[in-house]
């Protein structure tokens, strides 16, 4: 059986008939149901990719020596990041191919179990599934089951926006170590957090100073409105980061030198992400009470760019009245069992499509 026959549908392909309703609106869909940004990339990303655009040579799966200080300086000054060298970091192609092939990379299969939240990216499971690794969705650190080898914590989460408290990613932690397993902890949705603080698994309050056995992934995709870029890393324990490495140059996975150049431009540049975080607030403030106005309930939503409403009911129907008003939305189903009665609704549109969402849900 092939790969694409093995794996699960792939979930937006299920919101055909939703879409259709949503665009016979008179005035037009608002789709909220993906969060691709849809603002401009900064101008030091294009300024960056016409400086570096002459690379006639390969890159390195490691990266160049300027991208990975550029993300040493970032984990650290940003984050608080335990002191990290070069041998602790490397570039990916976008943070979604690190997701989805960690567990082979790894080499888990047969007998190894991967660990991901109840409520969940769905590319956690499908990582699992490629390299033949038993799924295990898990809210409870203390309940890691004897073969798990893999485990994913997100926060802020996609989809619900919660986020783990020190106390909790300590938990994490001290679990995963106990197992033996390797903590891998997705923080791409990290520069968004609205009601709580973000912490990155490297900060020392968590790991006590020791890295063994973690890797914190990150993005530049939402950060810096550059998903087209197809760039993030990954840092942290610097054995686990050289078996990476190893693996990868056997299978070509490097990133572009002009892309690495582009990350590491914008890796250094705060001011543009807090711009960024300005119309975010700015969308989320409108459109959270027209939804609460309209008899949702926001549960979570602490971080990242979403909304995690539910109105009580199988997340479909929701779908399906939001679809009579011209708007689309992510169901709870395709995070998880869970889910089934919530609905992801994106931050990631125009103003313009905000501002119409807000009106269209009030005046129902």
């Amino acid at each position: 059986m092939s790969l694409a026959r093995a794996l699960p549908d792939f979930p937006w392909d299920t919101l055909a008939g939703a879409r259709r309703r949503a665009f016979s609106h008179p005035d037009g869909i608002v789709d909220l149901s993906v969060g691709t940004p849809v603002d401009a990339t900064p101008s030091l990303a294009r300024e960056a990719l016409l400086n570096a655009h002459d690379a006639p040579g390969y890159p390195t799966v490691w990266g160049a020596p300027e991208t990975r200080r550029a993300i040493i300086d970032y984990m650290v000054n940003r984050w608080s990041s335990v002191e990290l060298t070069d041998e602790c970091v490397m570039p990916v192609i976008g943070t979604k191919e690190l997701v989805g092939w960690l567990p082979k990379l790894l080499g888990l299969g047969s007998g190894d179990a991967v660990v991901y939240p109840e409520c969940a990216y769905p590319t956690y499971a499908v990582g699992a599934q490629v390299a033949g690794a038993r799924m295990v969705p898990l809210d409870d650190p203390a309940a890691l089951p004897p073969d798990a080898r893999l485990i994913w914590i997100n926060s802020p989460s996609n989809p619900s926006g919660a986020m783990l408290s020190l106390e909790q990613l300590r938990a994490w932690v001290a679990a995963s170590r106990e197992g033996g397993a390797v903590l891998a902890s997705d923080e791409c949705y990290g520069e968004f957090a609205w009601e709580a603080e973000p912490i990155s698994v490297l900060d020392p309050r968590v790991n006590d100073g020791d890295m063994a056995g973690l890797l914190a992934v990150h993005s530049i995709s939402k950060r810096s409105n550059a998903a087209g870029y197809r760039a993030g890393f990954v840092a942290g324990d610097p054995t686990l980061v050289g078996e990476l490495i190893g693996a990868r140059k056997h299978l070509g996975m490097m990133l572009p030198t002009p892309i690495q150049a582009v990350m590491a431009a914008l890796l250094a540049d705060q001011e543009h992400v807090e711009l960024q975080r300005e119309r975010y607030a700015a969308r989320r403030a409108l459109l959270r009470p027209a939804l609460e106005s309209a008899g949702f309930r926001i549960d979570h939503s602490e971080g990242a760019l979403y909304l995690w409403a539910s109105r009580d009911e199988p997340c479909r129907e929701t779908i399906d009245w939001l679809a009579e008003r011209g708007i689309l939305a992510a169901p709870g189903d395709f995070y998880g069992e869970a889910a089934s009665t919530h609905i992801r609704i994106a931050l990631t549109a125009t103003d313009e499509r905000i501002e119409a969402a807000a009106h269209r849900l009030q005046s129902s």
